[in-house]
């Protein structure tokens, strides 16, 4: 889901900056609610573990696509799946653009010996590039967030005293080497919680995550677990109320950055440097473990996988840092802060 919520940005500018251009969107049916709001952009479900199954199945969806009297093919993911779709595709389109992913880049910014440590071109970059490479002109230092869409009955019952500073805070990720320890978290939230003017919002899902959430709601006052209350567009919409989002490198950080929210990471084996990074977040929102305990961080691109001894690097970020740097950016005053990419 970061992946796909790191598009957001990318179209938004496009959509805006060539308005004839129509742009279809091809993933999986749960991202959809993402794309909603876009102009010009219209979405078309992959159904991988259905009908579009295997070869036979990818052949049947590129026929179907084919129908839309498609010009162009913007490959922005370059996984197997995609590859035999550009397969199909490149007898009838010719005009077809594909990631660049700097695999080399990354393996070398990820390695142990001679690590090359540096700041790689961003991810949103790398999607720009690729319609770059169709012939169109992309600026991302052009975006504008859309307008924050109001709470529905159902969000508002839940919410209660939405006059609050609201803190979202995602404490999970796909891989346990980008989560911060849960008794760390537990700190954070603890001295969070004493502040009476403050209501905190737990993001997660699954059985595991929601159980430990809802844990989370029961023990620590002014708090309030979403997990599994929520439709993902319901879910975006809270999201996009928040003061600020606490996050590790996973895709809640990506879902609250696209909207225009004070986004802060926390950082493992992972680092900005590779590209990840949320969209228009000023660097000094993040929070990466100690470099100089931990010098061969990154370890991984993904955080699958963690070098010996490093499993757990987390717990050299202190959490009264993180407290501190939640406090100061839910009292600063909302300022402009153009997108760069960090490559330059």
């Amino acid at each position: 889901m970061g992946d796909v919520a790191m598009t957001i940005p990318v179209l938004r500018v496009f959509v805006n900056q060539n308005p004839n251009v129509k742009i279809t969107v091809l993933s999986r049916l749960i991202f959809k609610p993402l794309f909603n709001d876009i102009p010009n952009v219209s979405f078309y479900a992959a159904d991988v573990e259905g009908i579009h199954k295997g070869i036979l199945g990818l052949k049947k969806l590129s026929n179907e696509l084919l129908e839309l009297n498609i010009n162009a093919v913007a490959d922005i993911h370059n996984v197997l799946r995609s590859k035999i779709l550009r397969f199909f595709f490149s007898f009838s389109i010719k005009n077809i653009a594909v990631i660049n992913k700097g695999r080399s880049e990354k393996k070398a910014l990820t390695r142990t010996h001679n690590k090359i440590f540096k700041q790689l071109h961003s991810t949103h970059e790398r999607y720009a590039d690729v319609f770059r490479k169709l012939g169109f002109k992309i600026d991302l230092s052009n975006h504008q967030f859309p307008q924050k869409k109001d709470f529905s009955k159902t969000i508002e019952e839940l919410i209660k005293n939405n006059d609050k500073t609201l803190i979202g805070i995602a404490p999970f990720a796909q891989y346990k080497s980008k989560m911060y320890p849960l008794d760390l978290i537990k700190e954070v939230i603890r001295e969070l919680s004493r502040n009476s003017n403050y209501k905190i919002i737990f993001f997660g899902g699954g059985k595991k995550e929601t159980d430990i959430l809802n844990s989370f709601e029961k023990n620590f006052k002014g708090t309030l677990s979403l997990a599994g209350k929520l439709k993902l567009k319901e879910e975006m919409i809270v999201i996009s109320h928040l003061d600020c989002m606490l996050s590790m490198d996973s895709a809640n950080a990506h879902l609250a950055a696209m909207q225009g929210v004070k986004t802060l990471t926390l950082w493992g084996v992972t680092h900005p440097f590779t590209g990840f990074y949320p969209f228009d977040q000023p660097i000094e929102y993040a929070i990466i473990s100690d470099l100089k305990k931990f010098p061969n961080i990154p370890c991984s691109i993904y955080g699958n996988k963690v070098c010996k001894g490093y499993e757990d690097v987390m717990r050299s970020i202190p959490s009264k840092k993180i407290i501190e740097l939640i406090e100061k950016v839910v009292k600063k005053i909302p300022e402009k802060n153009n997108f760069r990419d960090m490559s330059n």
